[in-house]
């Protein structure tokens, strides 16, 4: 049975609401089947599709979620900036962020939001029981998966984010932002092992060790000083390589899973109202995980 049979089955009618992802590549994409999942876990008449949307078709596939009544839809790469501009109304949290992952149609009303970064610090909390006010930590890269991260994990007020990146110029850029909310600096990718022996939490936010590259690792494994809070965002696969050298280096990990399920909770609690069906979801991405492999939002 495939993923459409398995959720859509003989559900759809005249009364289905519609959901969706826009993204560019997008089929390698888990939100269909984990969201399509929660819909059917908590009794909705709903389904949920990937919308292979290119960058010159942005304007108009936004158009749609509102001319065709879907209730909202997810964004990812490489729209989650762009989109920002199609829409009517952007949340304190996205503009902070400054980019739009999650969609909410309210009654032809597109309201963008961003659930990356609170989805982030509240599976980093529950799984590591770290406490991030008052500490130190450091971020390996700027990238477009950086930003809501970062200022999520800035607004928990720790006491210093050292923020490392290839293109320095992009770190400082980045740091300038978060020192609003606490003390940050921007850092070549050079001076890593002068901060990573002074941090609490090392945070991996580059796509580096993720399938298929699975062998790649973003810093030297005997840079982790042991006690310290290693994360990925990666979440295929579910331990990369960093983290189980980090392991071994008698770091507490924290793969990128939790991220994902909680962003897709989050985005599934503002289209409905209704609390997000956690397990439910995660049971279904690491089900496919588990049978096909593959990863992407």
């Amino acid at each position: 049975m495939g993923e459409a049979e398995r959720w859509l089955g003989t559900a759809v009618n005249s009364e289905t609401l519609f959901y969706g992802v826009f993204g560019d590549p997008v089929r390698h994409s888990k939100s269909p089947a984990m969201l399509g999942r929660a819909f059917q876990a908590a009794g909705l008449n709903a389904v949920y599709g990937a919308f292979h949307v290119r960058p010159e078709q942005l304007r108009g596939a936004v158009e749609g979620v509102r001319s065709l009544g879907f209730r909202g839809v997810n964004v990812t790469i490489p729209h989650k900036v762009h989109v920002m501009e199609y829409l009517d109304e952007i949340d304190a949290t996205a503009s902070l962020a400054g980019a739009v992952n999650t969609i909410v149609n309210k009654d032809g009303r597109l309201v963008g939001y961003n659930t990356d970064g609170i989805g982030y610090v509240r599976s980093l909390k529950e799984e590591t029981g770290a406490r991030i006010e008052g500490s130190s930590i450091l971020m390996l890269g700027a990238g477009g998966a950086s930003r809501g991260v970062a200022l999520a994990l800035a607004s928990e007020r720790p006491a210093r984010i050292w923020i490392a990146n290839r293109t320095k110029d992009k770190a400082v850029s980045l740091a300038e932002e978060l020192s609003r909310l606490t003390e940050a600096e921007g850092i070549a990718w050079e001076g890593i092992d002068h901060i990573i022996g002074k941090v609490d939490f090392v945070v991996n936010t580059t796509p580096i060790g993720m399938d298929p590259n699975t062998h790649e690792t973003p810093i030297e494994p005997s840079m982790i000083v042991p006690g310290t809070v290693v994360s990925d965002l990666i979440y295929n696969p579910l331990i990369t390589k960093f983290l189980r050298d980090a392991r071994s280096r008698g770091a507490v990990i924290h793969g990128g899973l939790g991220m994902f399920v909680y962003q897709g909770a989050y985005a599934f609690e503002y289209w409905t109202g209704l609390s997000a069906p956690v397990e439910a979801m995660r049971s279904e991405v690491l089900r496919l995980l588990d049978n096909a492999g593959g990863g992407g939002a």
